[in-house]
């Protein structure tokens, strides 16, 4: 049995065909080219799609269903898309679009955050769990939420963002609108943003060197490098910036106490020079202290093939 994931971006549709070892065995992508019409882009969605099967040497008739992850605010009984501001849609039906579009197949959509988490808990990181938490340190910070097998989305779909649970009373302006969210602390836009502050103050930092002596250039990478040539303005930034993901991971861990809680996104390939002092401020302070019990943290394992898979997947939650 043959599913097709779809991870629909706001600068790239990515398609995979997903075995039953939740395998990707074929691509296709195209690029999403937002803002337009949202049929035209479910056009593109198909042709992705079909490219996917190509490589893949199959046909629709081995397709049992295709599963869509979108950003924004989703109704996966209604499969509408309410509103997404990366994709510019309100009130878009994107399953009957792409279901029309690929022989009336069996369709399901759900928050590309929740689609990703649900990936690594089917195929990654949290396999074998039974609770798993996904934090995503991207543009913002992403979450989603697995209890007892099945995604946790409120009785709105709307919950489980945690990246808007302030960390800072009237601290940090959010894009949400309220102030000191933990987003505006922990994600790779923060650390951007905490290490041009930091250039500015440090006019000797090799940071200057790295991004050559243009702070436009700035990375999520330039204060890990800087601080594994001994820059002290890089590891200053580096130590305060875990602590924020730290301190925010920590209150996770507290509310939901899951199996496993990993953490993705560009910034998680740092693996442990990141993960290890999370993992130590965790263990000093979460309530838990001496449950013998705990929540493992991990680094995400699927990348970018996490929302295909957890896409693919949908159809095990219906």
């Amino acid at each position: 049995m043959y599913n097709l994931g779809i991870d629909l971006g706001g600068t790239n549709i990515a398609v995979g065909v997903v075995n039953e070892k939740n395998e990707i065995v074929g691509r296709g992508k195209k690029k999403t080219n937002s803002p337009r019409p949202a049929e035209a882009i479910a056009d593109d969605i198909a042709a992705a799609c079909f490219m996917a099967l190509e490589d893949a040497g199959l046909s629709l008739e081995d397709i049992n269903s295709a599963g869509i992850g979108a950003p924004g605010s989703i109704n996966p009984e209604t499969g509408v898309i309410a509103t997404s501001n990366n994709l510019h849609f309100d009130n878009v039906p994107m399953v009957e679009y792409v279901s029309s579009r690929l022989g009336g197949i069996k369709c399901y959509i759900e928050n590309d955050a929740n689609a990703a988490a649900y990936g690594e808990f089917m195929a990654g990181a949290g396999k074998g769990t039974n609770d798993f938490i996904t934090i995503t340190l991207g543009t913002g910070v992403g979450c989603g939420i697995i209890i007892g097998g099945k995604l946790f989305t409120g009785s709105n779909y709307a919950g489980g963002e945690l990246g808007h649970t302030v960390m800072v009373c009237d601290g940090e302006q959010c894009t949400c609108g309220r102030k000191g969210c933990w987003e505006t602390y922990a994600s790779a836009t923060a650390l951007i943003r905490q290490t041009k502050a930091a250039m500015e103050q440090n006019l000797d930092s090799i940071m200057w060197e790295l991004t050559e002596g243009s702070i436009d250039r700035v990375s999520g990478r330039t204060s890990f490098d800087a601080m594994r040539r001994g820059d002290a303005a890089g590891k200053a930034v580096v130590e305060q910036y875990a602590r924020y993901v730290a301190c925010g991971i920590t209150n996770v861990v507290n509310i939901f106490q899951p199996d496993v809680l990993c953490i993705g996104g560009g910034i998680s390939h740092e693996g442990e020079t990141l993960i290890a002092p999370i993992r130590e401020y965790n263990e000093s302070q979460r309530y838990s202290k001496n449950v013998e019990k705990q929540t493992e943290i991990r680094a995400a394992e699927l990348a970018n093939d996490a929302g295909i898979i957890g896409a693919a997947c949908l159809y095990n939650l219906n």
